[in-house]
């Protein structure tokens, strides 16, 4: 789909908080065409470059996210909009004013969650970040081969995917000794490889963007193994004895669920029918259940004792019946797995309240996740000469 299909207005002298005129069409202006009658060669589009990159004056065509879109009023009383575009390391919010150009197509047509294509120069001014808006369009399928691509445009995980899903399925091959359970764990992982790529960990507080959940599941894993050795080591008379093998199952299934209960709208996760109404804890243990059943099918079986310990580890792994629980941890590897989710998951929100308070002092405000204050440090002392 071109600009000339899908553009309804042009703006040759911007949008955001500019007061542009709309020319006709992109045209040359015949006041500034060479003496000669030579046809004019039409003007070259300029690059296509993700929004993070660009710097002040640089015009490019870029794929953005439309986030977010209020109705505000300035001082005398006139209405305007205030608009964020964003992709995954970039987020610029600016006004569009009521005799802007791009004013009544924003009113009627832009749809916050809606990914679009704009041709825009960015600025950097005294209020922020700003788009000086040249076109704009709904982003369509066919933009993949200018690049467009949806979930690169999201907020995602300071790691690689593939690297993450590789080094989990590593850990599994090398950790979980039991055949029929490695094969468990490896063939649900690899069944869904896809949307592991781009699954959250949770719509809100922890991991919420893009590899949020390998990002989040990798880390547990890691800690649980670290717990197994330590445990097993410190208690060898436990009987049973303590199973890595199946600590290091549960770590990397724990929240296998969320497959079924989240899904992306735009630039957030959200709840699916099933996942508010049944929840990921049991979601999971019925996906685990589901393709145990079909490994047993197909000549793998794992064995009962196994497979109801594994179904435990998933159902107990939030502890508390208010958290989606149906059963506290009742088994030591269910304690190590639920306890090393729990750490990664508020260690996480800690991060993230110390990187983005903006409370000023040592102690950051109690507006978080966890519902507390956080001590960030004084800032060192200055030398006196």
């Amino acid at each position: 789909m071109s600009y000339a299909e899908g553009v309804s207005a042009d703006a040759a002298g911007g949008g955001g908080c500019c007061h542009a005129r709309l020319p006709g069409a992109w045209q040359p202006d015949s006041r500034h065409a060479p003496s000669n009658r030579r046809s004019d060669m039409p003007p070259q589009p300029p690059p296509v470059l993700p929004l993070a990159s660009l710097t002040h004056g640089q015009e490019a065509d870029v794929f953005a996210l439309l986030a977010g879109k209020e109705v505000l009023t300035t001082r005398d009383g006139k209405p305007y909009f205030r608009v964020t575009f964003r992709d995954a390391r970039r987020q610029v919010s600016f006004p569009i004013w009521a005799d802007s150009p791009w004013a009544e197509e924003c009113k009627r047509t832009w749809q916050p969650g809606t990914f679009y294509k704009l041709r825009a120069v960015y600025r950097e001014t005294a209020y922020g970040a700003q788009l000086d808006i040249r076109k704009i369009r709904p982003a369509v399928p066919a933009d993949a081969a200018d690049g467009f691509d949806p979930a690169s445009l999201l907020p995602s995980s300071r790691y690689e995917a593939a690297g993450m899903f590789a080094e989990l399925c590593q850990l599994a091959e090398a950790h979980i000794s039991q055949e029929p359970l490695r094969r468990l764990v490896l063939g649900i992982l690899h069944e869904h490889r896809a949307r592991l790529y781009e699954l959250p960990a949770a719509a809100h507080h922890h991991h919420a963007f893009v590899g949020g959940w390998l990002e989040h599941v990798l880390s547990v894993t890691h800690t649980c193994i670290l717990l197994a050795e330590k445990y097993a080591r410190l208690y060898p008379d436990l009987v049973p004895p303590l199973d890595k093998s199946l600590v290091v199952a549960g770590a990397v299934l724990h929240d296998i669920g969320k497959l079924r209960e989240l899904a992306w709208q735009g630039d957030s996760a959200v709840y699916t029918a099933e996942g508010s109404l049944i929840g990921h804890v049991v979601l999971g243990r019925d996906m685990v259940r589901d393709a145990a059943m079909r490994q047993a099918q197909a000549g793998h079986p794992l064995d009962a004792e196994t497979l109801l310990r594994l179904e435990h580890l998933i159902l107990a792994h939030q502890r508390l019946p208010e958290w989606g629980s149906p059963k506290p941890p009742m088994t030591p590897e269910a304690l190590l797995v639920h306890y090393a989710d729990d750490l990664d998951a508020k260690y996480a929100m800690l991060y993230t309240a110390l990187r983005e308070d903006s409370t000023p002092g040592p102690v950051t405000s109690r507006k978080n996740p966890l519902g507390q204050s956080f001590y960030r440090g004084s800032p060192p002392r200055e030398e006196t000469a």
